[in-house]
């Protein structure tokens, strides 16, 4: 599942895929995989792209029925 929410916080906050990696410690395809649910980040990493755009886990990973 595609993970639009994120990409809309990063687009908003005016960041490339390349500078939120950076941010949070992980390559662009990284970040890329997360956004075209192709990978399932950890915890951690979850809560790191949380704190650098400024959102909640609800706001960016909750899956909503």
């Amino acid at each position: 599942m595609k993970n639009k929410k994120l990409k809309l916080a990063r687009v908003e906050k005016d960041l490339s895929q390349a500078e939120l990696a950076e941010l949070v410690g992980v390559t662009r395809q990284t970040i890329g995989l997360i956004e075209a649910g192709g990978y399932n980040p950890t915890l951690n990493l979850c809560i790191a792209i949380c704190r650098a755009l400024d959102k909640t886990l609800d706001q960016l990973f909750w899956e909503e029925n």
